[in-house]
């Protein structure tokens, strides 16, 4: 079914909250584990509908946010998501507690019992009015986002359309570019402050309501790390600082050469050739062509899958006004389809769209023929594997976007994927001390903001400009206001998509047969337990970085 003829239907939230705790009371009742699955795939059928309906909403609400129908129906989810995610809760309590548990976990994985646990200890009836606040809260900072009018050459630009701009070839267009970009949160600083303080002390209090110390273990449970902690995190940061930094740093001292510049400022940080980045050829819908053959060529399986989202136009790739800034993948499961979001601009990013995000897409297309629903449940650091991996997989095909400059293009694409490993990392050490002071005024956040970049990026720059000096350039990071702790997923991630980079080059057919069994398995495993079966190492391991560090170096 195309995507605009898929039919929207207003959720009865009091009506599905009410079919969830009769399916409880079915699950108490059953004798057997069979008997308690056949219950389990009438929630599906339910769980499956909410959840249609949900990304419905919210993707026709981010393709247009002035929208009155779907603002109205994304402000009515806000409010009512919490009392149904409470709900589920009280019927996977009854699953979690089983007397048939192990004859369940052959059934569904012991991946989705553990998950269970980690819902159980991140969500309570109690907090309903703190998470319909946080949600409000979230949906005001994108629409604040999405508000952006920015004068430039007589007309009006959003933020994603600003970015040609930024990475213009001629230094003084892009750095009149980039004021104009951070005029806009220069000039909505006091309400980002205010947002996120109140995200912040929101997730603080729901925390401390639940008996912890602060936000951060809350935050774990709720992106599911049932694999790790923060030690582990940690760990993996300590290594980015030791070995991998000085390494993106010799990338950056590289390019400037190549730029031709006697200094780098940060209006220079994504320009990679003197007579500007490579950008594709064609009009968005030549480019969507152009992603139908490639992934035509690249396998059956990604044929099939390509094919499918084209004649169902599940894309919606275009930049428009009052339309979301970024792009994302949401997968409808009534109508067994993935959807492709972006903000086209003429960049090399829209070929990432076709790359990454169709990454995300393939792999939801491959899980969603799975009869488990957890086997979905990826956890977003297996996720992104899925994404930034497709990104190389593809290049063989990039002569056909960008001619003559497909190999300029490869060189900036893995340059980029290195350099921002660092970048990443400090995403998320900022949030930890964020949350483990949530005290800390809207000043000493940023103070603490730009400590860590002359940390991670000690190269970087901002030529004296007040706003970025004073530690206000992670403002524009949504995942940091909408998404806590989903950032170094993206890190961990990109270093197995680097691995298999390096794979794919001695042996490219194993690299992808790997890459395919990782979509297939999906869930149905631990993160460090998929990345044992397809023959990953993990990025946790002891000396991880010093190896990959030495492979890039001879990439």
């Amino acid at each position: 079914m195309k995507f605009s003829e898929m039919p929207y239907e207003h959720i009865d939230f009091d009506a599905a909250i009410e079919r969830i705790k009769e399916l409880a009371g079915e699950l108490k009742k059953a004798s057997s584990a069979e008997e308690q699955f056949e219950v389990h795939k009438k929630f599906y059928k339910l769980h499956g509908h909410i959840k249609t309906m949900q990304v419905l909403a919210e993707i026709r609400h981010s393709i247009d946010t002035t929208d009155p129908f779907y603002k109205k129906e994304q402000d009515y989810l806000d409010q009512e998501m919490p009392r149904y995610k409470n709900a589920i809760m009280i019927y996977d309590k009854e699953l979690f507690e089983s007397p048939y548990r192990e004859g369940l976990e052959k059934i569904i994985g012991p991946v989705a019992f553990k998950n269970i646990e980690c819902e159980l200890k991140s969500t309570d009836e109690r907090l309903i009015p703190l998470m319909q606040e946080e949600n409000r809260l979230v949906t005001e900072y994108e629409a604040l986002l999405s508000s952006a009018k920015i004068p430039w050459n007589g007309e009006i630009l959003n933020l994603s359309l600003m970015r040609p701009y930024k990475i213009s070839p001629d230094r003084n267009v892009r750095k009149k570019a980039n004021e104009a970009y951070w005029a806009f949160f220069k000039e909505n600083a006091e309400k980002l402050d205010d947002l996120y303080d109140q995200l912040v002390k929101n997730r603080d209090k729901q925390a401390k309501m639940l008996g912890y110390d602060n936000y951060i273990p809350l935050g774990y449970y709720r992106m599911m790390r049932n694999d790790y902690g923060r030690e582990q995190v940690e760990a993996f940061r300590r290594q980015v600082k030791k070995c991998y930094v000085p390494f993106a740093e010799s990338l950056h001292e590289k390019r400037r050469q190549r730029l031709g510049l006697d200094h780098l400022y940060y209006y220079d940080e994504q320009l990679y050739f003197k007579e500007g980045n490579p950008a594709p050829d064609g009009t968005p819908d030549e480019i969507l062509q152009g992603g139908l053959k490639m992934y035509q060529e690249l396998s059956p399986e990604t044929k099939e899958f390509m094919e499918f989202m084209m004649e169902n136009e599940l894309f919606d790739v275009l930049g428009k006004k009052n339309k979301r800034s970024g792009g994302f993948m949401e997968y409808l499961p009534e109508f067994h389809s993935s959807f492709v979001f972006a903000n086209f601009n003429g960049t090399s990013g829209d070929i990432d769209v076709i790359t990454h995000e169709c990454g995300h897409a393939f792999q939801g297309h491959i899980s969603g023929k799975d009869p488990i629903m957890e086997h979905s449940d990826i956890t977003m650091e297996t996720a992104e594997i899925h994404s930034m991996s497709m990104e190389f997989f593809t290049e063989p095909w990039m002569d056909s976007f960008f001619g003559e400059r497909a190999d300029q293009y490869r060189q900036m694409h893995l340059e980029d994927s290195i350099i921002f490993i660092p970048y990443g990392c400090m995403v998320d050490e900022f949030q930890h001390i964020v949350y483990e002071h949530p005290e800390y005024t809207p000043a000493q956040r940023k103070a603490a903001w730009r400590e860590l970049e002359k940390q991670y990026k000690p190269h970087l720059d901002y030529e004296g400009d007040p706003f970025l000096e004073a530690g206000g350039y992670w403002q524009f990071q949504h995942h940091i206001y909408s998404l806590p702790f989903y950032y170094i997923d993206y890190c961990l991630a990109q270093s197995c998509a680097l691995e298999y980079k390096g794979w794919m080059d001695e042996n490219r057919e194993e690299a992808w047969k790997s890459y395919l069994k990782l979509c297939s398995l999906s869930a149905s495993d631990f993160y460090t337990g998929l990345l044992k079966q397809v023959g990953l190492s993990c990025p946790f391991e002891d000396g991880y970085m010093e190896k990959l560090v030495a492979r890039l170096a001879k990439a």
